[in-house]
């Protein structure tokens, strides 16, 4: 009886591991969550990277369709979607930036140094507003439409397919 007790978490390690390999063989990794797309924006308040002064989101959106783009310096990706984003602001998208676990000084000078697509600079210091949104990581992009309803989301760098894709969804 002894000896069945000595072996019993062995047999449990070796059946959790068994368990977690099955289910991850039977998970999709590309599956990005969009718990959010269907329902309206966070009602937030975030600060201005200018100044600091808060910015009620559903007031930055203008009551017209827009993306909302949380970005970062430090992330290299944010670099390599920043010449999509600079081409949707000179074809006249307007895009509210959210600078995402980022200091403002850090933030004005990437944007210093690679263009400043975004009509709304606004920061999010902490990442409440990233997680509101269901952010799993930067970069991401989301289509508003003009009513304040998320109507959908793009994880990870934009190409200039997925910009014409995500935008072409606001009608």
């Amino acid at each position: 009886m002894s000896r069945w007790l000595a072996i019993l978490p062995l047999v449990a390690l070796v059946a959790l591991g068994l368990l977690f390999g099955l289910y991850s063989l039977n998970r999709d990794p590309q599956v990005q969550p969009d718990a959010m797309v269907g329902k309206p924006v966070p009602a937030l308040a975030l600060p201005a990277l200018a100044d600091g002064r808060p910015v009620a989101l559903a007031e930055a959106l203008g009551g017209q369709p827009v993306l909302v783009n949380f970005f970062a310096s430090w992330c290299p990706p944010c670099e390599v979607e920043h010449p999509v984003l600079m081409e949707l602001e000179a074809a006249g998208v307007p895009i509210i930036g959210v600078a995402y676990k980022d200091a403002p000084p850090n933030t004005q000078a990437f944007l210093a140094r690679l263009g400043d697509p975004f009509a709304t600079h606004l920061v999010d210091r902490d990442g409440r507003a990233g997680v509101e949104f269901g952010v799993t990581g930067v970069p991401e992009t989301y289509l508003v439409g003009a009513d304040g309803t998320i109507l959908a989301k793009h994880a990870g760098p934009l190409s200039a397919e997925d910009a014409a894709a995500l935008w072409g969804k606001r009608e």
